[in-house]
């Protein structure tokens, strides 16, 4: 069911409650919809219409904060398993076609401040940067109620594209003014930017995609949050926010417990997803720890779908029942559905979780899908 943009701003700014909001952030991994179409899946479960799913209408603003320029994409190899490709960033790639939607680089064109230098004016501030039209078209979308959006390059993710997780990580150690030039170039790029989008149009929220997480932890610690992030964050955040932008979002999979306090104190975000619960972030704890300091999108485990449905009911029991008459949380699987999740378990997670919620039986013949994080 679609949600008001402001109504979905003030849920998860603290600022009102209306009613639980319940939603599928990602949609499925590959090979899930063969597996639910020989279980009998009609089009609209395929296309998760048919669950009535909560979103919200949003459009993002005709303008580029990030990397620019750079060639097609060129498949270099194709066989039935796997794509090997050359990206944008002159990387090559290989996608697995069977068990991944992202494909792997396998090298990276910066190594040193030298190729750094090289790539540099890709990132930099030029008016190409504003798509055509812009403003009228950011201008359309506010009066038609769409929720606004816009986003800056990961303050890891972007090093880590441009030279990989290791050197990186590294970096941050044995190259630090590589690693302070790549994020203020891209904080000066993004602000100038976005200085002028929010002087014309109220930007709502402002994201952040890192996934610098996992399992074990996260791939920076407070020194380096300090340091390198929370400025580069700041950078624009700290103008917006004066603007009337409500939410600063950040995309991190993973255990983030260790550095989130660092992230929302020196970083200033104040919504999190998708909230890992294989990584060991609990929605419930999490509440507890933040309050109305952070909001949630995300937080149900995915894989417990795999297992029998009585562990899908206490899993949702556990989680919606403490938190389904609070603002400041969207109730929905940790990522995508992953293969191997029977028709029937997701059926009866769907309407399991509407009835915990309070919420009305889905709408089998009226309902639509739309992915939530953003």
């Amino acid at each position: 069911m679609q949600v008001p943009a402001a109504q979905f701003l003030d849920h998860m700014t603290y600022q009102g409650f209306v009613r639980p909001l319940f939603s599928e952030l990602f949609g499925p991994l590959v090979g899930l919809e063969d597996e639910w179409r020989a279980q009998g899946a009609t089009a609209a479960e395929l296309d998760l219409a048919a669950f009535d799913f909560d979103y919200v209408a949003r459009a993002g603003v005709a303008v580029q904060t990030g990397l620019t320029g750079g060639q097609p994409a060129v498949v270099l190899e194709e066989t039935a398993d796997y794509v090997v490709s050359r990206d944008g960033l002159g990387r090559t790639t290989k996608l697995f076609k069977r068990v991944a939607s992202i494909p792997l680089p396998l090298d990276y064109p910066v190594h040193d401040f030298d190729s750094w230098r090289a790539f540099k004016p890709r990132l930099e501030f030029s008016e190409s940067r504003f798509g055509d039209r812009w403003e009228e078209r950011a201008r359309a979308a506010r009066e038609a109620g769409l929720l606004i959006c816009c986003g800056i390059p990961g303050g890891f993710d972007l090093p880590r594209q441009l030279m990989g997780e290791e050197v990186t990580c590294l970096s941050f150690y044995d190259d630090p003014e590589l690693i302070l030039d790549i994020l203020q170039t891209a904080a000066e790029t993004a602000f100038r930017v976005l200085e002028r989008v929010s002087a014309r149009v109220t930007i709502d929220v402002l994201s952040v995609h890192e996934d610098l997480a996992g399992k074990s932890g996260s791939l920076v610690g407070p020194a380096q949050i300090r340091q390198y992030l929370a400025p580069y964050y700041r950078r624009t955040w700290d103008l917006l926010r004066e603007r009337g932008t409500r939410l600063f979002q950040q995309d991190s999979d993973g255990d983030m417990n260790s550095v989130l306090e660092h992230f929302v104190v020196a970083g200033g975000i104040n919504s999190v997803l998708p909230v890992e619960p294989a990584a060991g972030m609990n929605v419930v704890q999490l509440r507890q720890q933040y309050g109305t300091r952070l909001a949630m999108l995300g937080g149900l485990d995915k894989h417990v779908l795999r297992r029998s449905q009585a562990e899908i009911a206490s899993e949702l029991e556990a989680k919606l029942l403490p938190l389904r008459d609070e603002p400041g949380i969207v109730f929905g699987l940790d990522h995508r559905i992953p293969p191997g999740t029977p028709l029937a378990n997701y059926r009866y997670y769907v309407a399991t979780a509407r009835e915990l919620l309070g919420l009305p039986p889905a709408r089998r013949d009226g309902g639509a899908w739309h992915r939530m994080a953003f």
